[in-house]
């Protein structure tokens, strides 16, 4: 029989879903729950065996929506007893100091996650209690907590510690914890394959872009340097968040905007990056108003492109010198305008890409870059979900966490 994990993302009106094989690593069913909470009707759609299914209904809480999942899995398919179910796996994005490893779902670390808020409001929140409510609904199923922080854990001291007063860093916590973990872990794992040199001693920088976007820089497959930072905020231009932004903003705004604490939190995180410069999120349509002669939106690009290439600059400086550069995510790997431009802006440095291979769509891992380039540069389509299923399949069989949770069996 097939061993498999549902692998659990909880928003605070959404939630997504996959059903992964861990022997193939495919993901056997999907499916989306979107405006959990809200006073108009929900959505959900479920996908399996090349079949779309979809419904409308007002969904009143998370509760609601993921007992509506289970009915899916068991009308349509697989059902859930039968598909060789080993654990459930839930993506956090913030870990902060207590979690640098996966963990089960306890009274214990359900609670944790939520203190941890304070770091991810928009999403600690939410994931604990999609955890809460699936340890309910298959209690016989072991549930597992993977922070997308923890690989960031790792990072070399000079790189997660700010300049702020010690005393207050150590009583708040106040460190770089970096976020996009599970993504950054995957992808620069793929790599040393893809490109056909060994791990060890491999210097690369993996740019997850998409609506969140980060950088990072590994060396010998661990961390030592990314974007962002205390929260997802810090670093790149993203589709929402300013990314880097001098924090004296903060108070200009707040001493002569009369904006309060939420009111700033609101605009640097909601409605900045790429909506706030241009009006949309998605670089799509970013793309379309630069087509169309918009300024603002040739401005806006430039930046987004600027940022980025600023960071591989300050990376490559820092890992002393470097061999591959990986694209990822949705922005990453499907916008060839956007890859094309960061590397034009690397050429002097000898980068250099294949035009044929960068404009060819493909969901196949691939190396983009002309066989003269200085620097490889590749597409690596992320698969956190498979990433997340692993760890939780790997602490099922085991009995138990690194923190001594045992699994009830």
């Amino acid at each position: 029989m097939a061993k498999t994990v549902l692998v659990i993302n909880s928003g605070s009106s959404s939630i997504k879903y996959q059903l992964v094989d861990l022997e193939t690593g495919e993901g056997l069913a999907s499916g989306l729950v979107e405006k959990i909470g809200e006073p108009i009707e929900g959505h959900y759609k479920h996908e399996y065996n090349g079949e779309k299914h979809e419904l409308t209904e007002k969904i009143e809480n998370h509760e609601q929506g993921l007992k509506r999942v289970l009915g899916f899995f068991n009308e349509f398919g697989p059902k859930l007893d039968e598909a060789g179910i080993v654990a459930v796996g839930h993506r956090v994005v913030q870990g902060g100091h207590v979690f640098p490893e996966p963990a089960l779902v306890t009274d214990k670390t359900i609670q944790e996650v939520k203190d941890l808020a304070v770091l991810a409001p928009l999403h600690n929140g939410p994931e604990a209690k999609g955890a809460e409510v699936m340890r309910a609904l298959l209690p016989d199923v072991p549930q597992i907590f993977v922070f997308d922080s923890s690989f960031f854990f790792q990072l070399p001291d000079a790189s997660s510690t700010y300049a702020l007063n010690k005393e207050v860093a150590d009583q708040y916590h106040i460190r770089r914890y970096g976020a996009h973990g599970t993504s950054h872990e995957f992808v620069s794992s793929v790599v040393p394959e893809i490109i056909g040199k060994p791990a060890e001693g491999l210097k690369q920088i993996v740019l997850h872009i998409g609506n969140g976007a980060s950088a990072s820089a590994e060396l010998s497959g661990k961390p030592i340097e990314t974007s962002m930072g205390l929260t997802p905020l810090e670093g790149l231009v993203m589709g929402s968040r300013t990314g880097d932004i001098d924090p004296a903003v903060v108070f200009h705004l707040m001493r002569n905007a009369d904006m309060t604490v939420d009111d700033v939190d609101d605009l640097f995180n909601k409605r900045s990056g790429m909506m706030g410069m241009t009006g949309f999120g998605d670089m799509r349509e970013v793309h379309r108003l630069i087509a169309e002669g918009d300024e603002n939106a040739k401005l806006a690009l430039d930046v987004y492109i600027h940022r980025i290439v600023s960071y591989i600059g300050a990376y490559a400086a820092q890992l002393g010198g470097l061999d591959a550069i990986t694209f990822t995510a949705g922005v990453g790997e499907n916008d060839e305008i956007v890859r094309r431009k960061v590397c034009e802006k690397l050429a002097p440095f000898g980068v250099k890409l294949d035009d044929e291979k960068n404009d060819t769509r493909s969901k196949e891992p691939r190396i983009i870059s002309a066989p003269e380039s200085s620097v490889i540069v590749a597409i690596v389509p992320t698969n956190e979900e498979l990433a997340i299923a692993r760890k939780s399949a790997a602490i099922a069989a085991a009995g138990e966490d690194s923190y001594g949770n045992k699994v009830a069996r």
